[in-house]
């Protein structure tokens, strides 16, 4: 049993090494806390007692109690509360946790200690945190998989979302961007009379013509409703200025950017004075941007994908999910995700086929600026890593926008067809990365080039060998029910690699109805046949709908993100309910649910249980003159 605890306590170890948290085994750095652990005996002795683990978090102390028995995780007494005898602190991981915690609540300083009791190794356990407050009331909290919600960057957001049960001021962001996207699309609507496409245009041509605030080309104060310069001719000359200054070339593309602004100049509504408004709406739109979302996006250093935000805003309220034109806007996660899986580095060169407002390059380029070393390097990433192509002229327009609003990378963006470009052309970009939300629900047995599966082929056929793909698609694609969806996964695997397919939460495209998952590939390298691809359920993602929001993040969001990579890049092992390790064919369905087996094992409780159940059903067939115990060489009759 000793040896076995051993190891727990070492990959207990491992887990805070890879949160970044340094705690001491079987004691304290900290002076006031080993005096306290002096008298901390399990025994109630008065003697010295010590937890595997024990520091401190900002103004948390951390303290951790490990088994090497799930079945040791927990004892709770008649009542239902963690029970403190003697026996059940010095045999039950929860329990000792909760005994230090509430020795040094009531013999330290310190207000706040967070106890974890930890049971079980790297596949099978079980991690359970415990709040005490210095009053040492107690707090069971719901069980994580890491502790990267507990390091110095997270730990204070954890308690204010698990602990207190508070909104986090990034919650209270989010909360006020969707009221006011509601509260915008409403006046787009009442006061201009706009059509969904037009939305989103107005929107982000107000927000290039605001950035010449600070060059004194534009004055939200000139906007007085004049009717020889009208305020949309205004804010077109501002919006053209910006373009310039910019340095959006060749001048063709500069012209179809301008040709899609024109709506805010040539719309007669909202250039007249609204007698209820007492201003043109342009006006009143501009002055409401200003002050609720230009500073966000200026000021914010986030992958945030604003004007998509607020596109997907437009569309909800609208009555529409984007269905109609394919269009499946990528959450803010799931798009820092991607930039996790495909482990990006200042030298990549990221391609998004289907860019949309642009979200996955927003979240690519702050991910590598992050890492650079200098601004010379962080101005390459901007301008030579990172292109894009989009279809519909007036989402290119907002994409444009929407980069330039962060920073440039607008350079190598592009209004092409993707899907007529030839990929060879396209690989001489030079592009490492591949990240795509292709259009949805578009191909059909007629047209087997619109499925999305044929959009990841052309997407790995345009990177150069070696290069990481990832996309984020509907589960059917990569079941491949029809005929032309198997002939087109067999093609990949003649040419590409699957590495892996993850399950996502049914709602991570709240409103649209899409099953999603995400794909990962490495191009130019045919699929060897013994090559073990990863199947992950990652279904229970910590994130949940809620009411007049939609997808909202839990305090648990980052810890099983945290475990999502760690078993995807092999540095925890997982049970087969989270993920599957195994060779595939092109004629299998692409999922977890395709390989999941049940490999869980039992505890001693349910094993017993397990057995007694069967006995019964064995005395009632022997009752009965048909029973068979154990085996067929044992007859046993009445």
């Amino acid at each position: 049993m000793a040896k076995k605890e051993v190891k727990t306590d070492l990959w207990v170890y491992e887990l805070l090494q890879e949160a970044n948290i340094q705690l001491t085994p079987q004691g304290c750095d900290i002076i006031e806390i080993d005096e306290a652990l002096k008298t901390a005996s399990k025994s109630k002795t008065g003697n010295a007692g010590y937890p595997e683990y024990c520091g401190v978090v900002n103004d948390f102390i951390i303290v951790i109690e490990d088994k090497a028995s799930l079945d040791k995780h927990i004892y709770k007494d008649d009542n239902g509360l963690l029970s403190q005898e003697v026996k059940a602190v010095k045999d039950y991981a929860v329990n000792g946790a909760l005994f230090y915690a509430l020795h040094l609540a009531a013999n330290t300083s310190y207000n706040k200690v967070l106890a974890f009791g930890i049971s079980g190794n790297e596949r099978h356990h079980r991690i359970t945190p415990i709040f005490v407050n210095e009053r040492g009331d107690y707090q069971e909290l719901s069980d994580v998989e890491t502790f990267i919600s507990f390091n110095n960057a997270n730990i204070d957001e954890y308690y204010v979302k698990e602990i207190l049960q508070e909104e986090t001021d990034v919650e209270k962001t989010t909360t006020e961007i969707l009221k006011d996207a509601e509260k915008l699309h409403n006046d787009l609507r009442n006061y201009g009379n706009l059509t969904t496409e037009q939305k989103p245009l107005v929107v982000s041509g107000i927000m290039l013509a605001l950035r010449e605030i600070e060059h004194r080309n534009f004055a939200i104060d000139s906007l007085i409703g004049d009717a020889r310069i009208t305020d949309g001719q205004k804010i077109y000359d501002a919006i053209k200025s910006n373009l310039y200054r910019a340095n959006v070339t060749p001048d063709t593309k500069r012209d179809k950017l301008l040709s899609q602004f024109s709506v805010i100049k040539d719309t007669t509504k909202i250039n007249e004075i609204d007698d209820t408004l007492g201003k043109t709406p342009l006006r009143h739109y501009t002055e409401f941007l200003y002050n609720s979302i230009f500073k966000n996006i200026r000021y914010r250093n986030s992958a945030e994908d604003f004007l998509g935000r607020f596109y997907g805003e437009f569309m909800s309220y609208s009555g529409g999910d984007g269905q109609t034109l394919g269009i499946v806007l990528t959450p803010k996660h799931i798009t820092e995700l991607f930039c996790d899986l495909a482990q990006l580095d200042v030298s990549d060169k990221v391609f998004d086929p289907c860019c949309g407002t642009a979200g996955f390059l927003i979240a690519a380029m702050h991910a590598m600026v992050k890492k650079a070393d200098d601004e010379s390097q962080r101005r390459c990433i901007k301008r030579d890593q990172l292109f894009g192509i989009e279809l519909q002229s007036y989402m290119f327009t907002i994409a444009t926008t929407n980069m330039i609003l962060r920073g440039d990378g607008k350079s190598n963006l592009h209004n092409l067809d993707f899907l007529r470009q030839n990929p060879k052309q396209l690989q001489l970009k030079g592009c490492t990365v591949g990240m795509m939300n292709p259009p949805y629900s578009q191909g059909s047995k007629a047209n087997p080039d619109l499925y999305e599966i044929s959009f990841t082929e052309h997407l790995l056929d345009s990177l150069i060998e070696g290069a990481r793909a990832i996309v984020i698609v509907p589960q059917s694609s990569v079941t491949g029910k029809s005929k032309e969806e198997q002939h087109i996964k067999s093609n990949i695997l003649k040419n590409h690699t699957l590495e892996g397919v993850i399950t996502l939460n049914k709602n991570t495209f709240y409103g649209v109805g899409t099953n999603p998952c995400i794909a990962v590939f490495t191009a130019g390298i045919p699929h060897d046949k013994n090559h073990f691809c990863k199947f992950i359920n990652f279904e229970d993602d910590g994130f949940v709908v809620s009411k007049h929001i939609g997808l909202e993040e839990t305090s648990s969001a980052k810890d099983k993100r945290q475990h999502l990579l760690d078993v995807w890049f092999g540095r925890v092992k997982a049970e087969t309910k989270f993920c599957v390790e195994t060779t595939i064919e092109a004629e299998d369905e692409w999922l977890h649910s395709f390989y999941y087996f049940n490999d869980e094992i039992p505890s001693e409780k349910e094993f017993e249980n397990t057995m007694a159940d069967y006995l019964t059903f064995e005395f009632n067939m022997i009752t009965h003159g048909r029973g068979y115990l154990f085996d067929n060489d044992t007859n046993l009759d009445k």
